[in-house]
């Protein structure tokens, strides 16, 4: 890992010995397990990060600069074993290791790091077993960091906890056979505050100290993860302003002279250039965030919103690497010995090309072992398609896949004794798939696999049918629009029989006329109730739709996946969504 010391600060960490533990981890079994498991792999198998820097920085010593390379990935979601044609062919986390492996390879110096969102949204390979092949695929991978993001709580502290410590899930125990022994990477929340406690869940940083010159690494998510996590996933925890809580920190490193500071920021923004580049600016919240922090940060590693960038902001320099390992981050930085500062020379955006590349030995056997343990389950044919039916919207925000969804999920729970819903209602970010008519597996084409329907919707939310007035129709309308922020948008999907349209250039709070709002052609009526269905997720306010907290006579149905299948199952072939039952003047 380079010629370094490690040193950890935060509530619930222990040093000494040089390691550092969590308290819930140092337990006698594990400990022997572990112990077992290094000493097989140092014989037979060593992770793919092996070899990092391990030349103890000779021919360095005497310089005035010691030179490190940074290598970072966000939003990784569990993509163990997706392919992309982007970017010329990329994507799998053996071919992430082979590539991370020879880009290291000449330097003296490198760390490994993430941006959040490592794990949660995960194709079935990954999800089905709890995230615990995504975990360790990155021990194999010598990840070095990860700074969470809002999918690490999807399941809750507690199971987020248990992938930085193992253990056995508390449900579903080892469902693969083996022991779970956790993360050999740190966990990093630096705004994530337990409630209880008044402590960080994880450190806030971690530092690491190359040949004489220390950098840290703050890691956090996004304030506004209790927006989009469901509830019972951030019970008990407070999410701070992620600069204040940056330029709080500041003080401490520089009082223990550190003046390279590198954060890892789960919030992102957007760009029109290249991966290369920043041509045509950036936006979004990021924007924002960078000029409030203290001048005493050199680098920002952005994640959230999947886009690739390399900009410079207030003279820190922000990047950003796609998404699900398509690409990697590889910045070269200089440590000056004298003054302590970093200084970014190089940073490149790096496709995880997969064509001439000889994928990692160790992680193929991994990727293979859950792929084998999952395969029945995710060939199992649930229905058929038409075409490809795309989660992607028209000018109004209505998307075919969108239209297919909120359907299966009227059909679910219209009938009497399972909700009497007469309109359901689906964000759009709870989709995360395509289905693609072509196939990619032993289906035939147009055949939907129970593993393609996950990908679709992996969250595992159950539907939630209640009472909204129509004048709690139309706010939840309004509620779309300045939504997460100022000038965007999340159009909900609506179900067939529902219409309205909405007005671009009217102000916040009026882009909907009461008047359009139809359901089967006749006006929504304020003052009547209606039936209307959402997933677990929003029924909790989830994605700012706070009206339907107070929806009323609530009835709990199915998963919204069984909902989806059990849909195909009945209506196959399926066609994609008309996209006409949201109009936008």
């Amino acid at each position: 890992m380079g010629n370094f010391t490690r040193t950890h600060y935060g509530n619930g960490w222990e040093k000494g010995n040089g390691m550092i533990r969590t308290r819930q981890r140092i337990t006698t079994r594990l400990l022997i397990v572990a112990a077992l498991i290094a000493a097989m792999a140092i014989v037979t198998v060593a992770p793919a990060g092996a070899g990092k820097g391990d030349n103890n920085g000779q021919g360095a010593e005497n310089s005035r600069e010691v030179e490190l390379q940074i290598l970072a990935i966000n939003d990784f979601h569990g993509n163990i074993a997706t392919s992309s044609g982007s970017f010329g062919g990329v994507g799998r986390a053996d071919y992430l290791a082979a590539n991370i492996a020879a880009a290291e390879a000449d330097a003296d110096n490198s760390i490994f790091v993430s941006a959040g969102d490592l794990i949660g949204a995960s194709p079935l390979i990954s999800a089905l077993f709890h995230d615990e092949p995504t975990i360790e695929a990155m021990n194999l991978l010598g990840l070095d960091i990860n700074g969470v993001g809002n999918h690490e709580f999807d399941e809750g502290p507690d199971e987020l906890l248990r992938m930085q410590n193992g253990g056995s899930h508390p449900v579903d125990g080892d469902l693969d056979g083996d022991p779970f022994l956790g993360a050999d990477f740190e966990f990093l929340a630096a705004n994530v505050v337990d409630d209880a406690t008044g402590d960080t869940i994880f450190p806030p940083y971690t530092i690491r100290n190359y040949q004489g010159v220390k950098v840290a690494f703050i890691g956090m998510t996004l304030e506004g993860t209790p927006t989009i996590v469901t509830p019972s996933g951030v019970e008990g925890l407070t999410f701070k302003d992620e600069a204040e809580t940056v330029n709080a920190l500041v003080p401490q490193l520089q009082q223990n002279n550190i003046e390279a500071i590198v954060v890892l920021l789960h919030e992102g923004g957007f760009s029109p250039g290249g991966q290369n580049d920043c041509n045509g600016g950036l936006f979004g919240p990021i924007a924002e965030i960078v000029p409030q922090l203290d001048d005493a940060v050199d680098l920002v590693i952005a994640g959230h919103t999947n886009d690739e960038f390399i900009c410079e902001i207030d003279g820190k320099w922000v990047t950003m690497a796609d998404t699900r390992g398509r690409l990697f981050t590889d910045i070269d930085v200089t440590l000056n010995r004298v003054t302590k500062d970093l200084t970014v020379q190089a940073i490149n955006n790096i496709p995880n090309s997969q064509a001439g590349v000889t994928p990692d030995a160790d992680v193929t056997a991994l990727i293979d072992k859950y792929d084998t343990l999952s395969a029945p389950l995710a060939n199992t044919v649930i229905g058929t398609t038409t075409t490809d039916i795309s989660r992607t919207g028209n000018a109004a925000g209505e998307s075919a896949l969108g239209d297919v969804i909120a359907d299966a999920q009227l059909e679910a729970t219209a009938p009497v004794g399972f909700g009497e819903a007469v309109i359901a209602f689906m964000n759009p970010g709870g989709i995360r798939a395509d289905i693609n008519f072509v196939s990619t597996g032993p289906e035939a084409d147009g055949e939907l696999t129970f593993g393609e329907a996950f990908g679709v919707q992996p969250f595992g939310n159950s539907l939630v049918t209640m009472t909204l007035t129509g004048a709690q129709i139309d706010a939840l309308l309004e509620q779309q629009f300045d939504n997460p922020s100022v000038g965007s948008s999340r159009i909900l999907q609506v179900s067939d029989g529902f219409t309205y349209t909405w007005t671009a250039a009217a102000p916040t709070g009026d882009k909907v006329d009461p008047l359009t709002i139809e359901l089967g052609g006749v006006v929504v009526d304020p003052a009547a109730s209606y039936r209307v269905t959402v997933n677990s997720f929003l029924a909790d306010g989830g994605d700012n739709f706070s009206v339907l907290v107070d929806g009323t006579d609530r009835l709990g149905g199915e998963v919204d996946l069984d909902a989806l299948v059990a849909y195909f199952g009945a209506n196959s072939p399926v066609a994609p969504g008309p996209q006409n039952r949201i109009s936008v003047n």
